[in-house]
């Protein structure tokens, strides 16, 4: 399937990275790794029913790190002749001569590679026409605006399609690659007129086109999210709970991820740290990593470095059971590769007081009276302090009834507590990304108004 999407086979992927390899063995490299990589894809964006661009793009590359003891050096090209590939090896072979040893620096352990990955199914090629993709994209748009004639403008729909495969290798006889395919439809409308107006969005992404949400659903129901924001009100500076939409919560989970990387914690940039095998957030907080999903988003057999990746427990019962480490930063702390060079896979953020009964609307009535957010604007986590302030918009609750939206308001904590003062977490489960969790209900956070 895939010699008829990419001009380049695996069987010559795996060529062209073990002729690299064998390259850097001339030239007394005492280790090496390379990633080759070939992609295609097509972007369109309409917008009040006209085209906005058209974009194709068809590229490849291949990065070479090469080792003299723990000196290393880096070099790419787009050229795989076999002289380009031979001045790039001498490329990398010549700055790490110049670079300063780093005890930390290597390649991953032998005993961590996999060496028999497994297929996820992460192909799903969508073949469309320049003309049937914009057709696709209009079908949203318009289904956007035949909601209510209040949607008066839009942002536009776009629909982007991503068809790639690598292989990666190295000197320790790890080589695994395989293709994997990226599909996302998104559009924004806006309601109102004049200084009244509102926009909202929302999108589909999926490695499986038949797995899409049909582009009618999608515009309706950003037309709604648009609609449903008219006639925002400010509020007044006060103590309340905080009900994060499932996309928003997802963004709680990526700050568990940062604060608990290698990085982050070797450099003592992080508000969690010495947070392993201590309870971070309360007793019913689960986190699961499972890298082994067949077709999910975020599923992967090895990481960058080709170390095997497992499916792990990664919040138990609250406590932290495990970092997200690639090989030199778990060499910075003493500690082993988690298989997260690259970063984190599925993950999953559960509540195990989850209830049938814990819809949104449930949720909605769980919080009683307070905010619900359901948009954040800057960057606003400090990841040294964990202090946290981000402008936000949203809904006012009361009684578990939404009674108005809410605009120019800023919601402030800070990550530490808020972690510690999650009291729910909704079966309304979304994924986003390489993450899934449904709406979470912190306890308590200041929110400023006017």
């Amino acid at each position: 399937m895939t010699d008829s999407v990419f001009s380049l086979t695996q069987d010559q992927l795996r060529g062209y990275a073990q002729d690299v390899l064998a390259y850097a063995r001339e030239k007394g490299a005492s280790d090496a790794a390379v990633e080759i990589s070939e992609g295609s894809g097509l972007s369109v964006s309409v917008r009040k029913g006209n085209i906005e661009t058209i974009e194709q793009n068809k590229d490849k590359g291949l990065g070479v790190t090469v080792y003299l003891g723990q000196k290393r050096g880096n070099a790419s090209t787009s050229d795989f002749s076999a002289a380009s590939l031979r001045a790039t090896v001498d490329a990398a072979y010549n700055i790490a001569r110049f670079t300063a040893e780093d005890d930390c620096a290597g390649l991953a352990d032998a005993d961590m590679l996999e060496m028999n990955p497994r297929d996820l199914q992460l192909f799903y090629p969508w073949a469309m026409s320049t003309e049937e993709a914009v057709a696709f994209a209009k079908r949203a748009e318009d289904a956007a605006f035949a909601v209510d004639k209040r949607i008066t403008n839009s942002e536009g729909a776009s629909l982007h399609l991503q068809q790639s495969h690598f292989v990666s290798a190295n000197s320790r006889g790890f080589v695994g690659g395989y293709p994997f395919s990226r599909h996302t439809l998104s559009v924004a409308p806006i309601a109102g007129r004049g200084n009244h107006m509102q926009r909202d969005d929302w999108y589909t992404s999926v490695r499986d086109p038949k797995r899409m949400a049909q582009p009618e659903d999608v515009g309706r129901y950003a037309a709604q999210r648009a609609l449903a924001r008219l006639h925002a009100r400010k509020l007044d500076t006060r103590t309340c709970p905080v009900l994060f939409e499932a996309p928003l919560a997802a963004g709680l989970l990526g700050a568990f991820v940062q604060a608990t990387s290698g990085g982050s914690l070797y450099r003592k940039s992080s508000f969690l740290l010495d947070s392993l095998g201590k309870r971070v957030f309360p007793e019913h907080i689960q986190i699961v990593e499972d890298p082994h999903i067949v077709g999910g988003v975020g599923s992967a057999a090895f990481d960058e470095e080709g170390v095997r990746t497992v499916r792990r427990d990664v919040v138990k019962d609250g406590v932290v059971q495990g970092y997200f480490l690639s090989s030199y930063s778990a060499r910075k702390l003493g500690m082993k590769t988690t298989g997260n060079a690259g970063g984190s896979h599925n993950l999953t953020m559960q509540s195990t007081l989850t209830a049938a009964e814990d819809t949104f609307e449930g949720m909605l009535r769980k919080m009683g009276t307070g905010l619900l957010v359901t948009e954040l604007m800057g960057q606003g986590t400090n990841y040294v302090t964990g202090d946290y302030s981000r402008g936000a918009a949203g809904y006012w609750v009361e009684n578990g009834v939404i009674q108005y939206p809410v605009e120019e308001i800023t919601i402030a904590g800070n990550m530490k507590t808020m972690f510690e003062q999650i009291a729910a977490i909704g079966n309304d489960t979304l994924i986003r990304g390489n993450k899934e969790t449904g709406s979470i209900l912190i306890e308590s956070m200041v929110v400023a108004g006017s």
